[in-house]
């Protein structure tokens, strides 16, 4: 994992993340795995340029002021690179093997509701306080609730999906901002992409996404950063048109 870390800011990634599970999501079920805190201050220490944080951190499983405070000490880890992501969770052998209560969506979707002003109320209060802007991240798509929530407390959106889909949610939370009074120009959409993503990326960008994340899978051989390099390569003649 530290090499993979080190050779995409070598490529030259603006960020890097890891995940919030307690167990693989494909492959062998019980494969090697780590917790995603522990791992972030981790890649803290490695990197040197990058944005690091998680896609994301799980609400239910730590408590908010802790979840604020552990970020914050990852900041400072990082020089001031550190996100805040943050979802309501879904993963429910997570749940179930390390003791938290599942419970219902709507259950989950109000414990995050409680979390993100306890969170932002934490990190107000820490001294010292975040080295860098310490953005919050929401992750999901849920157009009643979770699009309002990325609307009232969000630096970055991010979601999963084609360019038709990311263009359907924005709409939806174009309306929440406006409900809100926010201004949705504040809000980074971030789109998570997999597989041949030169075949998705300009669709997304006509249609608004400004950060996309490729999905990348591997285990203890390592991992196939090749697509990664095609999407930086992809990045750097946009921005050099």
């Amino acid at each position: 994992m530290r090499r993979a870390w080190r050779e995409a800011e070598e490529i030259g990634v603006d960020s890097i993340f890891c995940w919030d599970h307690f167990y693989p999501l494909y492959g062998h079920p019980d494969g090697k795995h780590f917790e995603a805190i522990a791992t972030l201050g981790a890649m803290a220490e490695v990197t040197e340029r990058a944005q690091i944080g998680a896609l994301v951190i799980c609400n239910s499983y730590r408590n908010p002021e802790l979840l604020a405070d552990a970020h914050r000490t990852i900041d400072h880890i990082s020089g001031g690179r550190t996100i805040l992501g943050i979802g309501a969770g879904w993963f429910e052998r997570d749940y179930d093997e390390y003791g938290y209560e599942f419970g219902t969506a709507p259950d989950r979707l109000r414990d995050l509701r409680a979390a993100l002003p306890r969170i932002k109320e934490r990190i107000g209060k820490l001294n010292p306080p975040p080295v860098g802007e310490l953005p919050i991240l929401i992750g999901g798509s849920g157009e009643k609730v979770t699009l309002k929530l990325v609307a009232r407390h969000a630096d970055m959106w991010h979601g999963f999906g084609d360019a038709e889909t990311f263009a359907r949610k924005n709409e939806i939370l174009l309306g929440h901002c406006a409900e809100a009074g926010r201004d949705p120009a504040e809000i980074e959409r971030t789109w998570g992409v997999h597989g041949d993503v030169l075949a998705e990326v300009d669709a997304l960008q006509a249609a608004g996404v400004q950060h996309v994340i490729l999905g990348v899978g591997g285990d203890g051989s390592g991992y196939d950063l090749g697509p990664l390099r095609e999407l930086v390569a992809w990045r750097d003649g946009v921005n050099a048109g």
